[in-house]
C-alpha cells in the first residue's frame, strides 16, 4: 500500500526555506533571457503522444523508456512533457509564431517528466528552464543562443564550468556518417548492448548516447561525424567558433557529443561541469532546423537550449556558490487587546500596500510569544500596540538586530519604516566597503 504521506519516488518538494533560491535564480533566467530579446512561452504540461514519439525520436530513450504516456477519458493517448522544445514547436505551428516577424525567441520556466532511477541532480519530475530561437539560420544565431547560456550561468555564479561544442551535420552530409558507423558498430555486433543492437539498423548515432560502459567504450574509437560535414555544414560551424573567439568564450570541440534527441542538426553543445557526480552536463542545446517542418509547419531553422534547475541547484550547493538571502520581514506588530489588534490590522493593511512586508499575530499569543516569533522569522524591525499607543498615537519602533529604538505617530508608519530601513541599507554598504579594504 502507498504511504500517501510521502512524496513519490524521483519527485521532491520545494519548502518554504528553499523556494527564494529557486525563485533568485529563475529571476535570473528570465531577466538575462529578455537581454537577448527573449520573451516567456508557457505551454502545456501534457500533449498528445505523438508530438513526443514523432518528433524527439522513437529510437532515443526519452521515447523507448522514459515517458509518461497514458490513455485520457476520450482514448487519446497523453504524454506529460519530456522536454519542452517539441511543445514550443508545436504552439509556434499552430499559433503562427512561424509567420510573424522573425526570428521569433521564447523562453520558458517549466517541469518535465521523465521515468529514470532517481540520482542526484536527475529526478522523475525535474524543472527546465530553456531558450529557443526560431526562424534564424546563421552562425550568428548559434553563437547568441550558447552566448546567452553562458551567460546565465555566470550571472547565477556557476564556476568551473566548460563548454563544448560540436557539429552532427546536416541529414545529407549525415548519410555517409551513418553508413561508416554502421560498418563500424556491426564489425563489433557481439559486444553491444541489447538496446543498441536494436538500434544498428534503425539509428546508429544513438549507440554514441549509450551508457553502458563496453558501448560507451566502442563509442570512442567510432567514425567522428566532424569529419564527414559537407562544405555548407563545415563552413556554418565555423562561423560559430569565430563568433564564439570573437566573444572571447572559451570552448572545446567535443566530437563525442550528440546529444539525446533526434531533431537536433548542426551546431549542438553541452557546458559541463566536475563538480556534480555523474550528471556532468548543466546545460545542453544546438540547432533542430527540421523539426518545425517535420511536424507540418513550414520548412523554418530553430535552435535552442535547455537546463534543469535541480542540477544548478545542486552545483551551486557543491561549489558553495553564495546566494543573496532571502527577504526578512520588515515590520512585526505585537498588539495587547482586541483595539489594538484592529489597529495593527489598519496599519499593517496600509503597510503592505506600500510594499512593506508586514507580520501581525494572528494566533493570539501572549505579548513574550508574539516578540519569540517576531525574533524566530527574523523580522528587521517590531511594534508594540496597547491602550497607551493607541492613546497617544505613537509607538516605538525597535531594531531587532541592535536593539536602536525611535518613536514615530502611527498615522506617519510608512514614512518612518521607509527611513530606517534604508538607514539600514545605507549602513550594511557602509560595512561592506570597509571590510573590502
Amino acid at each position: 500500500m502507498a504511504d500517501i504521506n510521502r512524496a513519490i519516488k524521483g519527485t521532491a518538494d520545494v519548502l518554504p526555506n528553499e523556494s527564494y533560491r529557486w525563485q533568485y535564480i529563475e529571476k535570473v533566467m528570465l531577466s538575462t533571457a529578455r537581454l537577448f530579446g527573449y520573451r516567456e512561452i508557457r505551454v502545456p504540461v501534457f500533449e498528445h503522444t505523438e508530438v513526443f514519439s514523432r518528433n524527439v525520436g522513437d529510437t532515443t530513450d526519452v521515447v523507448q523508456k522514459e515517458m509518461y504516456t497514458f490513455d485520457d477519458k476520450g482514448g487519446r493517448s497523453i504524454t506529460l512533457r519530456p522536454e519542452l522544445t517539441a511543445g514550443v514547436a508545436r504552439s509556434s505551428i499552430e499559433h503562427g509564431l512561424i509567420y510573424d516577424a522573425l526570428p521569433e525567441k521564447v523562453c520558458y520556466i517549466g517541469g518535465c517528466y521523465r521515468y529514470e532511477k532517481p540520482q542526484a541532480g536527475r529526478l522523475r519530475e525535474f524543472h527546465q528552464f530553456g531558450m529557443e530561437c526560431i526562424g534564424a539560420s546563421s552562425p550568428a544565431a548559434d553563437y547568441e543562443i550558447i552566448a546567452a547560456a553562458n551567460q546565465v550561468l555566470k550571472t547565477i555564479g556557476i564556476e568551473k564550468i566548460s563548454l563544448e561544442i560540436n557539429s552532427i551535420g546536416c541529414p545529407e552530409c549525415r548519410k555517409e556518417y551513418q553508413k561508416a558507423l554502421k560498418s563500424y558498430f556491426t564489425d563489433n555486433i557481439d559486444d553491444l548492448c541489447d538496446t543498441c543492437k536494436d538500434r544498428l539498423n534503425r539509428n546508429p548515432m544513438r549507440i554514441l548516447d549509450c551508457k553502458s560502459p563496453v558501448c560507451s567504450k566502442l563509442a570512442k574509437n567510432a567514425p567522428k561525424v566532424i569529419d564527414f560535414l559537407c562544405d555548407d555544414c563545415k563552413e556554418h560551424f565555423e562561423g560559430v567558433k569565430s563568433h564564439l573567439d570573437s566573444a572571447g568564450i572559451k570552448y572545446t570541440v567535443n566530437p563525442q557529443i550528440v546529444r539525446g534527441l533526434d531533431y537536433y542538426t548542426r551546431t549542438v553543445f553541452e557546458f559541463v561541469s566536475g563538480d556534480i557526480g555523474a550528471q556532468s552536463t548543466v546545460c545542453g542545446g544546438g540547432r533542430y532546423d527540421g523539426l518545425i517542418g517535420q511536424m507540418g509547419g513550414k520548412d523554418t531553422p530553430a535552435l535552442g537550449f535547455g537546463m534543469g534547475i535541480e542540477r544548478l541547484l545542486l552545483l551551486l550547493e557543491n561549489q558553495k556558490t553564495e546566494i543573496p538571502p532571502e527577504p526578512k520581514c520588515d515590520l512585526y506588530i505585537a498588539t495587547m487587546g482586541n483595539a489594538a489588534e484592529l489597529k495593527a490590522t489598519e496599519i499593517s493593511s496600509s503597510l503592505r500596500f506600500d510594499g512593506f512586508e508586514v507580520q501581525t499575530d494572528i494566533c493570539s499569543r501572549g505579548l513574550k510569544a508574539q516578540m519569540k516569533f517576531a525574533d524566530k522569522i527574523g523580522a528587521k524591525f517590531s511594534m508594540v500596540l496597547g491602550d497607551n499607543e493607541l492613546q497617544n498615537n505613537k509607538a516605538v519602533i525597535k531594531n531587532m538586530a541592535t536593539g536602536d529604538t525611535s518613536e514615530a505617530a502611527l498615522d506617519n508608519i510608512s514614512d518612518k519604516l521607509s527611513s530606517l530601513i534604508n538607514g539600514m541599507a545605507l549602513d550594511s554598504l557602509t560595512d561592506s566597503v570597509l571590510n573590502s579594504k
